[in-house]
């Protein structure tokens, strides 16, 4: 097994927390599945929230996944002029086979931060 690294990205709506859970969830769950993720093999799940995005922490919806014994940390995105608005990343690392091949997931408008990776839309 080797040391892995996947990163996802998804929009939000409103600054609420059910919207707030509810994409987090979405993309963890995408992420996990795309990858095989075990709450088990992820070393750490590090998460980011625009400055417009305050009602909740995008780790709440992790830990519901099942990611209560993995180190969670949650940060604020620099506030870049012209940046997408209402966004929540995260960067999973993550140990899995030998071979394995990271699958990033950038869903809603989110897709727009990395239009060139193909396999992550």
């Amino acid at each position: 097994m080797r040391l892995f690294a996947v990163r996802g990205a998804i929009s939000v709506d409103r600054d609420e927390a059910p919207p707030i859970l509810d994409a987090t969830t979405t993309l963890m769950r995408a992420l996990i599945e795309r990858n095989g993720l075990a709450p088990e093999h992820v070393v750490s799940c590090i998460f980011t929230a625009t400055s417009d995005l305050t009602a909740e922490f995008p780790a709440v919806a992790a830990r519901a996944l099942g990611f209560d014994s993995v180190p969670l940390l949650c940060a604020r995105e620099l506030d870049v002029p012209g940046a997408l608005p209402r966004v929540i990343r995260v960067l999973i690392h993550y140990y899995a086979e030998e071979g394995h091949v990271a699958k990033h997931v950038y869903l809603g408008d989110a897709r727009a931060l990395r239009a060139d990776l193909q396999a992550a839309q």
